[in-house]
């Protein structure tokens, strides 16, 4: 191991770009150039910021986000290194034994039959679920359309906050939609002006190198999936999706004929060893992993996109919750490292209201024209107003007033879930849900004496397409209010086993 190293860095006051960000920024480079070897100490912040005639709130801003994404380690009395970037796990993450990982799961595709109870058959199969390791449960089980009855706390994952908008913003774009008048041609990749906003948006808000030439308008990320599904995949190609994962991409990926094999995951992410070389596809949740909450250490991202390259799949970036961190500025987006081999796909139904239906879909160019054909031949668009209204939103600033109010407000509820919980919450750096892992045979009593309690809560069980290998509960907390949060919590601390 080498001793700290001396740094060429300089920063620009005259600048646009904050001070931490350009110094976070250029450690990042010297790492990927090699100027900066796994092993080597940085200086202190103390004496780095001396060195640049900054304050230390700089470089401790620059250094805590390099260690969120991964490029950086502490050690206890030691001080501040670059990482291992050989693919070890990081240094002081949470180890357990709910996770594991199997392999691969090989499954045919679904050929949109159900059986009589509703439940989903696949090809050969006896009675639902079978040859799946556990029953797959009946589609009203898991997509839930009407809100709980009164007096009753949500904590299931996947539901926002709408009653927090600024009524007047939100009307004002409205009747801007209003003046719109009907349009006889629907551009495939959407409006001209939403999508320069959108490629503005993600610059500044999740550092995507993106034009308005490599985005295009969807309805949400289901249906930028279904449109890249529907492009890339033939019958019997390879589709990876995470496991345990969402559900939604296992069923969109099957019914576009994709052959669904799920890999495995741990507390960082996707599992990059696990992964098959056979894969066309793979859908990922790197930003905040969905249910169990893990971040993808850059390390594994690198790696992540070596094997994609290794073998010509596709990586689709599901950028969900993106918006909301707690710790540290958001992780940049896995696209932003290899734009020619990620497709990134986002939405506004998390941070705005489900019912917008407005996504994006980020990819080259030429992909991006192909997703276009295949988008006009199914008649498939996004409407006008709503990309009216969008756009209004956009432009005047109302969508990112509204992004900082409501990180604020997740913020205080995700703290009382923490407080009340304590450190076997995991996945608590962003999003709008946690992980609470369980012994295997304490999660459904715990689910069933809360609800007795007026406390709904989600399980692992049902984001699994095989075996269930993480066991515990997806707590939301999206859709309750703070004073319910921590009632809610209450309930659930005194029915812990150990409570």
């Amino acid at each position: 191991m080498r001793g700290h190293v001396d740094l060429p860095l300089t920063l620009d006051r005259n600048a646009p770009v904050p001070l931490a960000v350009q110094l976070g920024d250029q450690l990042r480079d010297g790492v990927r150039a090699g100027m900066l070897r796994s092993g080597e100490r940085l200086p202190s912040s103390r004496s780095l910021a001396r060195l640049l005639d900054v304050s230390r709130t700089v470089v401790t801003e620059a250094f805590q986000q390099l260690y969120a994404e991964g490029w950086l380690e502490g050690r206890h009395g030691s001080g501040t290194y670059v990482a291992s970037l050989t693919g070890l796990p990081k240094p002081g993450l949470p180890k357990s034994d709910l996770f594991k990982p199997g392999p691969p799961r090989r499954d045919p595709p679904w050929n949109g039959r159900v059986s009589a109870n509703g439940r989903a058959r696949t090809p050969g199969a006896g009675p639902a679920g079978e040859g799946t390791g556990r029953p797959e449960p009946a589609p009203e089980s898991w997509v839930e359309t009407r809100p709980p009855p009164p007096g009753v706390i949500d904590l299931r994952p996947g539901r926002p906050w709408v009653r927090g908008y600024d009524e007047r913003a939100w009307k004002r774009a409205w009747r801007r939609a209003a003046d719109l008048p009907p349009q006889a041609y629907v551009d495939p990749y959407g409006h001209p002006r939403l999508r320069e906003l959108l490629a503005a948006h993600l610059r500044r808000a999740r550092a995507v190198p993106a034009g308005p030439e490599n985005v295009m308008v969807t309805r949400g990320t289901g249906n930028g999936l279904d449109l890249v599904a529907a492009t890339l995949l033939r019958p019997g190609d390879g589709a990876g999706v995470e496991e345990p994962g969402y559900r939604t991409a296992r069923h969109v990926l099957a019914a576009r004929g994709g052959r669904v094999v799920t890999c495995p995951v741990d507390e960082q992410g996707v599992v990059v060893a696990g992964l098959p070389d056979d894969l066309r596809v793979l859908y990922t949740t790197p930003a905040h992993q969905y249910p169990l909450g893990g971040r993808l250490p850059i390390a594994r991202r690198e790696r992540l996109l070596a094997w994609a390259g290794r073998t010509g799949a596709t990586v689709v970036e599901d950028d969900y919750d993106a918006e909301f961190r707690y710790d540290v500025a958001p992780l940049p987006a896995l696209y932003g490292l290899d734009p020619g081999r990620v497709v990134l796909l986002g939405t506004l139904s998390k941070s705005l209201a489900p019912d917008v239906g407005i996504g994006w879909l980020v990819a080259t160019p030429e992909l991006l024209a192909r997703v276009a054909r295949v988008r006009k031949s199914l008649a498939d668009r996004t409407s006008g107003p709503v990309q009216e209204a969008v756009s209004v939103l956009l432009e005047s600033g109302d969508l990112d007033r509204h992004l900082r109010r409501m990180r604020l407000e997740y913020a205080r509820r995700r703290a009382a879930i923490v407080e009340a919980l304590g450190a076997r919450v995991l996945g608590v750096s962003a999003g709008l849900h946690v992980f609470l892992g369980l012994p295997a045979g304490a999660v459904e009593p715990l689910v069933e004496a809360a609800a007795r309690h007026g406390v709904l809560l989600d399980t692992t069980a049902r984001h699994h397409h095989g075996p269930v290998t993480a066991h515990g509960l997806v707590i939301g907390y999206g859709s309750a209010s703070l004073a319910e949060v921590r009632k809610a919590c209450a309930v659930i601390r005194a029915l812990l086993p150990d409570a």
